[in-house]
């Protein structure tokens, strides 16, 4: 999807990724990948001039990745130890819940695809992220 992104965006998607977790039998995944979203969008209303993006949601045989590309060159920065600091907190909180995050540069130009995988566990266990 190439989307222009708004203060409230982030509930939308938040439906959106919902639904497929559901189509594809992945509840369980619905929290982290939830909460993982909302902070890459929460990254592209802060810091991309022009708020716009592409999100890309991808059912894998193992779980669930999603991709958030901007064309911003500044790079996503996961916070220090600064209790009280201002920024980096969301990355911080994408790595505890999920099972990998990170991001590249776009390939064609300037940018970074932000991107997060959660893998979908068997039946009777818990997520420990």
């Amino acid at each position: 999807m190439s989307l222009t992104l708004g203060e409230h965006s982030a509930r939308h998607l938040r439906f959106i990724v919902r639904a497929y977790l559901g189509s594809w039998g992945m509840g369980e995944l619905r929290d982290c990948a939830e909460l993982a979203l909302t902070e890459l969008v929460t990254n592209v209303v802060r810091h991309v001039p022009d708020r716009h993006c592409e999100l890309l949601i991808l059912r894998r045989p193992q779980g669930l990745r999603v991709e958030v590309a901007d064309r911003c060159p500044k790079l996503p920065r996961q916070g220090g130890d600064e209790e009280l600091a201002e920024g980096g907190r969301g990355l911080l909180i994408v790595a505890a819940v999920t099972d990998r995050w990170g991001y590249d540069p776009r390939p064609d130009g300037p940018g970074k695809t932000a991107w997060f995988e959660c893998d979908a566990k068997e039946p009777g266990t818990t997520r420990s992220g």
